[in-house]
């Protein structure tokens, strides 16, 4: 490392240019990045919901409808012109009514009353349509100055276009309002009003050459997108800290500052190095999800951890060479006063401490296995337009979830009685097949083509059920289950199913497995960086202990405050907090290992308390601005509630580092001292 630092600062300059170029050049490349809005792309390709869309498309030519449109007070006639007006918007397709499942030549009250109330009642009238992917923004745009402020859309289409118009603004809204927020943190805690500018650049070229390098894959998720770049922030902030912290100590005994920046990547290397491994290692547990929404994230997040190491153990010291006297121009007397006799305060309750956490962590353990989930976007806020229209439109025609049965064609008795045992099942509301919306006895061939076309492909019947319930939770998956089990009974596993409903049932199964193979991936990487750091078979448990106590603590609240909770949410913070948060047990783990040599025990810890309380607040108190403001600026309930996990959940791992890991660390000092290797403990009788 010191031949390594030594070339960095005579190349200085040649350095800052070429990551100034390099930033430059990302910043332009990420505007011509993809960003995919939409969930279903990232359900696994052999799924039976993916293979069954795919089945849909190719023997039908179509796609499930993802918008429905509800216009109020409308004749027959009238609700005709609206649906021709809809067709010709540009990305609309498949535009669908009463008159696709029932002559209207025939007088409504010989129709059925199922099939006519989930279409038109009391003289409104409820399309549903397919939205061309990509085009969401743009026809929701002219279906709203269609239909006006008194009508009423929504549908997964309708949830896209949000996401898709609002990402880009909250993420700028939340980065306004982030980093005046992490500078007064900064300001706070050096002593120079430049450095926190020095932090900050160094992390924010390591972010956008992140960005910017995701030209390579092809395409984020709008969820990579909203988290991963203020997430990299938070997290790597840390590394810069601890560097410049360094060279800030090394220049009072140095006799100048290019020995002294030497001396501070040589001595905080180790520190930086570990900080990011758990990190790196505990994203990477997300690349092996199969729903790949957390490929995309964790890959982005080890990409980007990987570039802020890289640019703090290179461009921020050459950076600082270049512009040390701007930091002595600048010093300020601290805003702070150093912390003292804390650690007497946390050594005094720590049996408190302890009594505390293990009388709640079982119960955390076993609520957060418990929490309800919400495996989709979830709905829309009441405050929006697009809440307000779900409300409008479920008041007047109720809950009503579309599946999609794909059966093979061919054997009309068994499609008729597969159709009037859907009908049993508890919440279906209505059925649409050929069978119910022409008749079975007529024979298609005698039909025009279109008016079979829409039921009948050359391999397969299509039997639509809708049912009166949400389209996820547990009464939509009981619901969902059912008719896949009927439909089994019948064709065994030639049938297709699909559906949002059937999509969500599928994502619940794929997650659940998900979420056991990313936690013990993370526990077990995170544990063996932690065992090749401190070379102990004890330390890497109290650790892990003292951080994913407070990751089960914070996923427990839900359950007890009966919050439904964003599963991808749930995944992705699970590891998030704990890769990230570890960072504070190592940094204040270290200085009690070091301090521990030279004094007993007890002065050790009131020691280590006084000293990284406030360096361990700075870090905690970043990372949990980040999690609420993205909490309090997104829309995007995923988004959201991904923000408020990670806020919350930094502020239980600050005080968990503060006083339990202290705690632990004093009652078994004996252990931790003979289950380290060549841990030199300080002895008084020596």
């Amino acid at each position: 490392m010191p031949d390594i630092a030594a070339k960095i600062i005579k190349h200085n300059k040649a350095i800052v240019v070429i990551f100034t170029l390099l930033t430059i050049i990302s910043a332009v490349a990420m505007l011509f990045v993809h960003v995919n809005y939409n969930m279903n792309d990232y359900i696994p390709e052999e799924s039976p919901s993916t293979v069954a869309i795919e089945v849909m498309e190719a023997e039908f030519d179509s796609k499930m409808p993802n918008l429905q449109v509800m216009i109020t007070d409308v004749s027959v006639q009238e609700a005709l012109a609206y649906k021709e007006m809809l067709g010709e918007i540009d990305g609309v397709s498949d535009v669908t009514w009463l008159d696709d499942m029932f002559d209207l030549t025939v007088p409504l009250e010989m129709a059925e009353q199922d099939l006519l109330d989930s279409y038109y009642q009391e003289e409104n009238a409820l399309f549903s349509m397919r939205v061309q992917e990509g085009e969401e923004v743009q026809v929701t745009d002219e279906i709203y100055e269609l239909i006006g402020e008194e009508n009423a859309l929504a549908g997964e289409a309708a949830d896209t276009a949000i996401s898709q118009s609002m990402a880009f603004t909250e993420t700028m809204y939340a980065a306004a309002l982030l980093i005046p927020i992490i500078i007064i943190i900064l300001v706070l805690s050096t002593n120079s009003w430049i450095e926190p500018v020095f932090f900050l650049t160094a992390i924010g070229v390591s972010v956008l050459i992140n960005l910017g390098t995701n030209i390579f894959i092809g395409k984020i998720s709008f969820i990579t997108q909203s988290v991963a770049p203020i997430l990299q922030l938070a997290v790597s902030l840390d590394y810069a800290i601890f560097l410049l912290h360094s060279f800030q100590e090394q220049r009072k005994n140095t006799a100048s500052p290019e020995e002294a920046m030497q001396l501070a990547v040589k001595k905080s290397f180790p520190a930086i190095a570990a900080s990011a491994a758990t990190t790196f290692f505990g994203f990477m547990a997300l690349a092996f999800m199969q729903f790949e929404i957390g490929a995309d994230l964790g890959l982005n997040l080890v990409k980007g951890i990987l570039l802020s190491f890289i640019s703090v153990m290179i461009f921020l010291p050459a950076l600082t060479i270049l512009f040390y006297k701007w930091i002595d121009k600048t010093e300020h007397r601290p805003f702070i006063p150093a912390f003292r006799n804390i650690g007497k305060g946390i050594l005094k309750v720590r049996y408190i401490s302890l009594i505390l956490v293990f009388l709640v962590i079982v119960p955390a353990f076993l609520a957060q296995q418990e929490t309800n989930f919400i495996y989709g976007v979830g709905e829309q806020p009441e405050d929006t337009r697009l809440g307000r229209d779900e409300v409008k439109i479920d008041d007047l025609f109720g809950k009503s979830t579309p599946a999609v049965l794909l059966v093979p064609r061919g054997d009309v008795a068994r499609e008729v009685e597969l159709e009037e045992a859907l009908e049993e099942i508890d919440h279906v509301s209505s059925i649409v097949s050929y069978n119910k919306s022409v008749s079975p006895a007529i024979p298609p061939e005698y039909l025009d083509e279109s008016v079979t076309e829409q039921f009948l492909s050359e391999n397969y019947s299509q039997i639509i059920v809708y049912t009166e319930t949400e389209s996820e939770g547990e009464l939509a998956f009981s619901v969902v289950e059912s008719i896949l089990d009927t439909a089994n009974s019948f064709y065994g596993d030639e049938f297709h199913a699909l559906g949002e409903s059937v999509s969500l049932y599928d994502l619940k199964t794929i997650i659940q497995h998900d979420n056991t193979v990313v936690n013990y991936l993370t526990v077990i990487a995170i544990a063996i960086v932690l065992l090749f750091t401190f070379r102990s078979l004890s330390l890497p448990v109290v650790l892990l202990l003292t951080i994913q106590s407070a990751v089960w603590i914070n996923l427990a609240v839900p359950y007890f405050t009966d919050t439904p909770l964003v599963f991808v949410g749930y995944l992705v913070v699970g590891t998030v907090q704990l890769a990230a948060t570890v960072d504070y047990a190592i940094l204040f783990s270290e200085n009690y290992m070091h301090n521990r040599k030279v004094m007993p025990a007890r002065q050790a810890i009131m020691k280590t308390v006084d000293d990284k309380t406030f360096s361990i607040s700075i870090s905690a108190g970043i990372l949990a601005s980040v999690g609420l403001i993205l909490w309090i600026t997104s829309t995007n309930p995923i988004v959201s509630s991904i923000g408020l996990l990670l806020g919350r959940g930094a502020i239980l791992a600050f005080i968990m580092v503060l006083f339990f890991l202290p705690a632990v660390l004093f009652v078994f000092d004996k252990v931790i001292g003979k289950t380290t290797l060549k841990a030199k403990f300080y002895r008084e009788d020596h």
